[in-house]
């Protein structure tokens, strides 16, 4: 999707599953490689992406989102349910980046909010989300995707 400073946002591809797997368990979320492949793949063709922040060795970042109709609103609804940083990356601006991103591709699929899930034991998470102009909503945050006229 774009390169910043060296650093490359790219849809995440089945042969990236071995550097995401090292990424995911040394922030301490193990998952073989196998499976991670095999849930890239399915991705890839439900209605949602997963986007990796690369820059010279295995992955930096990750943001997974899904968007889908909602009866509360005329566009579909965008949710990211994964956005994970390397802890050896954090605080260089690779999480506002695939936020970024993540945003950019929910527009183009023609959502008009952007959700971000947290989980209650993720303070880090929740902080970022606040700094990114995130407003609290029930079980997560939310941020509209364009500007109201």
């Amino acid at each position: 999707m774009g390169r910043r400073y060296g650093l490359e946002i790219r849809t995440a591809t089945p042969a990236d599953a071995p550097g995401l797997a090292e990424m995911l368990l040394n922030a301490g979320h193990p998952v073989a490689a196998s499976l991670l492949a095999q849930r890239l793949e399915t991705l890839r063709h439900q209605t949602g992406t997963a986007l990796l922040a690369l820059e010279w060795g295995p992955p930096s970042g990750i943001v997974v989102l899904h968007w889908y109709p909602a009866l509360s609103s005329d566009a579909p609804v965008a949710q990211i349910t994964t956005l994970l940083v390397a802890p050896d990356d954090r605080r260089r601006g690779i999480g506002r980046q695939l936020l970024k991103s993540a945003s950019q591709a929910a527009r183009m699929a023609g959502c008009d909010d952007l959700q971000c899930l947290t989980a209650p034991d993720a303070p880090t998470l929740e902080a970022f989300c606040r700094a990114t102009g995130f407003q609290d909503a029930a079980g997560g945050f939310v941020r509209p995707l364009r500007k109201k006229g």
